[in-house]
């Protein structure tokens, strides 16, 4: 065609190109042989083999080894079996760590379970750490496996259960409720004394000491209630 310019690197044998081309090829083979010594974070060529031997789908595919599993208790010569009964009893009230639920009644309710039956040279603690597990649903149990080489007791295991799924964001409410006691109209002396106990019971690490409690109390009934308790008391109730 007259008139059309061939660009400057245009190869007129075909062949010509495709001998470049190959010369630029580098075999895997000897790339390996060639390749530079291990360095500090590579793999090491044991592990390397045993990589090439397991196809991509293997690596990617869920393994029963990463399935974590309950405490490794150091029992010396004893062993013991946990009957289905006694896990059943404490699977009937799991603690799944939902804004509602109290791990103080959790815990109060477990240990119930666990103190009604005994198993022959095994310990009280061994028996709460075997079973807590069992109580557990959910994002809390993952939090007991995740956490199971600190909880080697079971006052660390309970402590730690608290210290998480009963933080200061909840205690700091209660607290104030016990401290800043107030009688409601309505509400008979008995059945506010009643009140102050359970606010006692779902926070029983308040730290405040009784004749405080007892102070607060007194102070937070109306006045015709406080001259009822004055009566009672034969003159002064404090």
């Amino acid at each position: 065609m007259s008139g059309f310019q061939l660009p400057p690197n245009f190869i007129e044998d075909p062949e010509q190109l495709l001998r470049r081309t190959r010369r630029r090829q580098v075999s895997p083979q000897r790339f390996t042989l060639e390749a530079e010594p291990l360095m500090e974070g590579c793999l090491a060529p044991a592990v390397q083999a045993v990589m090439a031997q397991k196809t991509i789908t293997e690596f990617s595919s869920p393994s029963a080894d990463f399935v974590a599993t309950g405490l490794n208790l150091n029992l010396g010569d004893a062993t013991f079996e946990l009957k289905p009964a006694r896990i059943n009893m404490v699977q009937a009230n799991p603690f799944c760590g939902k804004p509602h639920e109290d791990a103080n009644d959790h815990l109060q309710h477990f240990l119930e379970v666990c103190n009604t039956f005994t198993i022959k040279n095994v310990t009280t603690d061994a028996i709460c750490l075997r079973l807590f597990p069992f109580s557990l649903l959910g994002k809390v149990k993952q939090w007991f496996y995740a956490n199971k080489s600190e909880v080697t007791t079971w006052d660390k295991c309970a402590n730690a259960f608290l210290k998480k799924f009963f933080p200061v964001g909840k205690t700091s409410p209660l607290r104030g409720k016990i401290s800043s006691f107030q009688q409601q109209s309505d509400e008979t002396i008995l059945e506010v004394w009643e009140c102050l106990n359970g606010y006692i019971r779902a926070y029983p690490h308040h730290g405040i000491d009784e004749w405080l409690i007892i102070e607060g109390f007194y102070h937070g009934l109306t006045g015709t209630a406080r001259s009822h308790l004055d009566a009672s008391a034969g003159g002064a109730f404090l």
